[in-house]
């Protein structure tokens, strides 16, 4: 199993920082540095520039969100990142979600399946440099009756094949990635609830006639290590009741129903309620410790260790950090705790 690190958002006040974490990653031998964008730093810019950065570790987006830019603009951003860092790019899409997608795009949210399967046509279509022709249901290019003609890309990527991931959480969405995807991106993994997205994942890639060997599974897990688990636990509460209930509307939240589909529908419920209501601690005290313990690393090496067995166990192969501490001390202790983790577990 190997390691990633997840810069997360840019422009949050640690850019600095950020960098000292992906050159440290990128000196511990961590496999790939993410960078993500939602509605404020994009995730492009941001790669381009720890590439620059560092030497060896590749750089991925986490996501690149599929609304912000036309498929044909990714493929060109793709190969650029791919030739800039000598190879190291990975490609993560995703649909967002229906309030950015929509409130800050002005892209209508329908159809996120169809529109995914698309959307990796065409990018496939145009990274194979062929002349880039497609008419779909979301795309058709060139337009018809117009002085557009089928063109194809004239940067020459590094590799002839970018891995391409998609972040998935909903059952039909995991299908679909495992079947036109070479990476799954996922978030609140549990080991204990592998199967809410693998086995989806698995059925997907059959449908493609292929198996999970080569398939890169890869969750981003929050990390806080110290000798009080319950302490460690108490930081992630902000973060899990921000996603569980308040990213997306109440009708339209991903991860408030993967909270449910892994049993917690009570406090799924009280969650959303109370941060909707903006009593954002009440939120976070609501956040069950189980749930919690189950999706992020927490406390001595030795117990992380432990963990990162059951994630590879699970079928993990590229195991994500977050490091939640707000100083850069606390994010590189967090860094090395992980290489120490992993080797103790016998799984580097």
């Amino acid at each position: 199993m190997r390691l990633g690190i997840n810069l997360g958002y840019w422009g949050l006040g640690m850019d600095a920082d950020n960098i000292a974490v992906a050159q440290e990653a990128d000196r511990l031998g961590y496999s790939v540095c993410w960078a993500a964008e939602a509605y404020g730093s994009d995730a492009a810019t941001v790669l381009a520039y720890v590439a620059a950065k560092t030497e060896r570790i590749d750089v991925g987006s986490a996501i690149f969100q599929i609304p912000a830019r036309t498929p044909a603009m990714t493929a060109m951003t793709a190969a650029t990142l791919d030739t800039l860092s000598g190879g190291r790019f990975r490609l993560g899409l995703g649909v967002s979600g229906p309030q950015v997608s929509e409130g800050w795009y002005g892209v209508k949210f329908d159809k996120p399946l169809a529109r995914t399967r698309e959307y990796v046509e065409i990018i496939r279509k145009a990274m194979s440099r062929e002349r880039l022709v497609h008419e779909g249901a979301h795309w058709t290019l060139p337009l018809p009756d117009g002085p557009g003609k089928p063109i194809k890309l004239t940067v020459h990527p590094v590799r002839e094949q970018i891995p391409l991931y998609i972040a998935a959480i909903g059952p039909k969405n995991l299908e679909q990635t495992g079947e036109i995807a070479d990476g799954w991106l996922g978030i609140f993994f549990a080991p204990e609830h592998a199967a809410l997205s693998v086995d989806p994942l698995r059925a997907g890639r059959a449908k493609a006639g292929q198996t999970l060997d080569g398939f890169d599974l890869c969750p981003t897990v929050n990390i806080s290590v110290g000798e009080d688990v319950k302490a460690a636990a108490d930081v992630q509460r902000p973060y899990a009741a921000l996603y569980i209930g308040g990213m997306g509307s109440k009708d339209k939240n991903f991860y408030n129903q993967l909270a449910r589909r892994m049993g917690y529908e009570q406090a799924a419920d009280e969650i959303q309620e109370k941060y909707l209501a903006k009593d954002y601690a009440g939120a976070a005290a609501a956040v069950p410790h189980d749930l919690i313990d189950a999706t992020a690393l927490l406390g001595t090496t030795e117990r992380i260790a432990d963990r990162m067995q059951a994630y590879a166990d699970a079928g993990v192969t590229t195991l994500t950090l977050a490091p939640t501490g707000f100083t850069l001390e606390e994010r590189i202790t967090a860094l090395r705790t992980g290489v120490e983790a992993l080797e103790r577990a016998g799984l580097a």
